[in-house]
């Protein structure tokens, strides 16, 4: 897979690196909205809840979002693909089962074998879930495919870490055991999430290399949420005025770690992890006016210091949730195109070169 950060020569950080880390590769000047994205952005924050301001309560929050969401994603494109199914899957030993959305691609456009893609959605482990990420699940069943399996973990503050990082692993065995039934490659197992989802599928990434299995082919990381601290440059730069801002992040992790919470712990926060050695190839994707910018680069190269295969794909003009909009954002269209071939390249007889996508900046 090729790297898509090619713009210069690769940095490594020392092994003994730990955050708060800047990462070698910012401009000086802050990265800016593009013109394109200008008017989503103004849409998404007006009827986005004013989290850790006015809204306070996760289930008042869940009751806001859902009531915009016509005005979003109820207008989002859809993509048609083979088959949709609804169903459970065995949850972490004494906890529920958890339910998940099984997407197959048409079979005749896409015959097999496949990859098999374990999908996390974003939120702040505190909302959304299958129905609020269904037009990003089909896009990449359609788009690579894939199988793909979306998730729908246990939420905070009513279940805090780890319940979502347990429910995310279990849900990748059962992916993993069933492979064969969902048409899939057996060697080209992925996990991907957008959001506080990237950073479940880093920390089940971490959990399984450590568990001994199941064997990974790649992670997509999409804007990733990776490291508790906050205290990067760009929560400055980006703290409003992009979607997503510093405030909103402050109150996802107060309710997903609750008083006391460790947010050191690695898979909290894997930025954080001592060791990334041994872990699968990673394709991340990233945005200049977003928080999470400087989390998502100072990983990738973290990732590559370890001698972990990366493909970095940095859009500075794009906002925390890009991905979303491809018929309207070119950006976006090139972004989910890349992740689309990253995704398609782990089946064995589809090994193809990398996809192309942003540049670093």
């Amino acid at each position: 897979m090729r790297s898509e950060a090619a713009s210069g020569p690769e940095r490594r950080t020392p092994a003994q690196a730990r955050p708060p880390y800047k990462p070698t590769h910012l401009p000086s000047a802050p990265d800016r909205l593009a013109p394109l994205a200008r008017p989503l952005v103004s849409a998404l924050s007006a009827g986005f809840p004013d989290l850790g301001g006015a809204v306070t309560d996760a289930t008042e929050a869940r009751r806001i979002l859902a009531a915009s969401a016509g005005a979003t994603r109820g207008r989002a494109e859809r993509p048609a693909v083979g088959s949709v199914a609804d169903r459970t899957v065995p949850g972490p030993p004494g906890a529920p089962e958890i339910p998940v959305r099984v997407y197959l691609p048409d079979p005749r456009r896409h015959p097999g074998p496949r990859p098999t893609v374990v999908f996390f959605h974003g939120g702040g482990y505190t909302l959304c879930g299958l129905d609020s990420h269904d037009a990003t699940a089909r896009r990449l069943t359609a788009r690579s495919g894939a199988a793909v399996v979306s998730v729908a973990y246990r939420l905070a503050p009513e279940h805090r870490f780890p319940a979502a990082v347990d429910d995310a692993y279990a849900a990748l065995c059962w992916a993993a055991g069933r492979s064969a039934v969902l048409g899939g490659d057996p060697g080209a197992l992925v996990t991907a999430g957008d959001s506080s989802g990237g950073g479940l599928a880093t920390a089940v990434a971490l959990r399984a290399r450590d568990a001994g299995g199941p064997a990974l082919a790649l992670q997509v990381l999409l804007y990733p949420l990776l490291d508790a601290a906050q205290n990067t440059a760009s929560y400055r730069e980006n703290a409003h005025g992009y979607f997503l801002t510093a405030a909103h992040l402050r109150w996802f992790w107060r309710q997903y770690l609750g008083p006391g919470g460790d947010g050191t712990h690695p898979l909290a926060s894997p930025l954080r992890a001592a060791d990334l050695t041994g872990l699968p190839p990673a394709h991340l994707v990233t945005a200049g006016c977003d928080p999470l910018r400087d989390e998502g680069l100072a990983y990738a190269e973290r990732l590559r210091a370890a001698g972990v295969e990366v493909a970095l794909a940095h859009y500075p003009g794009m906002f925390h949730g890009f991905l979303g909009f491809p018929e309207r954002l070119p950006d976006a269209g090139r972004a989910l195109a890349g992740v689309a071939e990253a995704i398609g390249s782990t089946v064995t007889h589809r090994k193809n070169s990398g996809g192309s996508g942003g540049r670093t900046g």
